[in-house]
């Protein structure tokens, strides 16, 4: 990539206006098991994606503390998602956007970041320690040294990527009448901290259930490859409320496609890797809590994953037959406990950068 020279952007803060409201689906479809049905906010639905939310917060923290000066360049490490997010942020308030992914990235995913002005470098060997996120990060340091006044928003630690869902939480307060379960994937770290304070302070019983991806380090389980991407993380961010959780459920591949295409099948709104994860729990919480009101939030639709989740090719060469995901979850004592399978759930939760158990906060 040319550092030497990034296009001045000009500003057009009336996308602004369109950041967030997105429906509310109930979702009643078997997933596998029956159930009474649960809630999901459709961020899909969301100009710039979810993470929209939390990029132009990002951004516009660091304008107002002086650290991102008119026009400078943001650069970041992203998956996806947040690539979308930033893309939609760099145009509202004029920076031109860098976005550090892998070779794992989809190439229609790598086509629409580009297509939305964002300059795209792409690492193609995992790092020894932190895997493909570890690679961009390294990647990442090198492009800050060689693009001047560059700023870098860290959506694992910075605090405003938290900060950016205090609209998703007022949404869901103003179009839920209650609430007593919220079901969250986690990666950043951004969503769930960012809703969970406000919406206990709406509900003050409410149960948050953690998500995860099987081979994520985030709540003490070893690092694995990983092929979900979107949640989960090698690496611990600070961003992530362990103290909030109530307990954690670790979900496979095979059990995110199978929930995938069984929400596209019978209740027509689906996503992918997060939204799969995410139903699989809330349906099992809805059927293990009747009469409890319980809800989600789907990060994305299905669009992206035309050519993973929802193709025969891609699942068998993977081997992820959804016949096979398990209808339950596997109960272990301790986060750090080894599982076979690929769905597990622990209700004791720890953050393992500290070792001390997490609890209502």
């Amino acid at each position: 990539m040319t550092t030497a020279f990034l296009p001045a952007l000009a500003p057009n803060r009336e996308l602004l206006a369109l950041i967030g409201r997105t429906p509310l689906a109930r979702i009643t479809t078997a997933l596998p098991r029956r159930h009474p049905g649960f809630w999901a906010k459709l961020e899909g639905h969301a100009v710039g994606g979810m993470k929209a939310r939390a990029a132009v917060s990002m951004l516009l923290g660091a304008e107002e503390r002086g650290e991102l000066l008119p026009g400078a360049p943001v650069v970041e490490s992203t998956s996806g998602t947040l690539g979308i997010g930033l893309a939609f942020a760099g145009q509202a308030l004029g920076h031109p956007v860098v976005l550090v992914g892998d070779t794992e990235l989809e190439p229609s995913m790598r086509r629409l970041l580009r297509s939305h002005g964002a300059r795209l470098e792409l690492v193609d060997t995992p790092a020894a320690q932190g895997g493909w996120q570890g690679a961009r990060l390294e990647k990442l340091h090198d492009l800050l040294g060689r693009l001047p006044g560059a700023y870098w928003p860290d959506q694992y630690n910075n605090p405003d990527n938290t900060a950016g869902y205090a609209s998703l939480a007022a949404e869901l307060a103003t179009q839920l009448d209650h609430l007593d379960i919220l079901v969250c994937s986690v990666g950043t770290g951004g969503h769930s901290a960012g809703i969970a304070g406000p919406l206990r302070r709406h509900w003050p019983a409410l149960r948050l259930i953690a998500v995860d991806s099987t081979g994520s380090t985030i709540f003490g389980q070893a690092a694995a490859p990983r092929l979900m991407r979107g949640l989960g993380s090698s690496i611990h961010p600070r961003n992530v409320a362990h103290r909030v959780f109530d307990e954690v459920h670790w979900i496979g591949p095979a059990e995110a496609v199978d929930t995938c295409r069984r929400l596209a099948r019978g209740n027509f709104v689906s996503g992918g890797w997060s939204t799969g994860a995410v139903a699989r729990v809330a349906a099992w919480a809805a059927a293990s809590h009747p009469g409890a009101a319980v809800a989600t939030v789907f990060p994305d639709g299905p669009h992206r994953y035309l050519g993973s989740v929802y193709d025969d090719d891609f699942t068998a060469a993977h081997h992820l037959d959804p016949r096979l995901a398990a209808g339950e979850p596997v109960d272990i004592p301790h986060p750090r406990a080894a599982h076979a399978g690929g769905w597990a759930r622990c209700t004791t939760v720890t953050d393992p950068s500290a070792g001390h158990p997490g609890g209502q906060p």
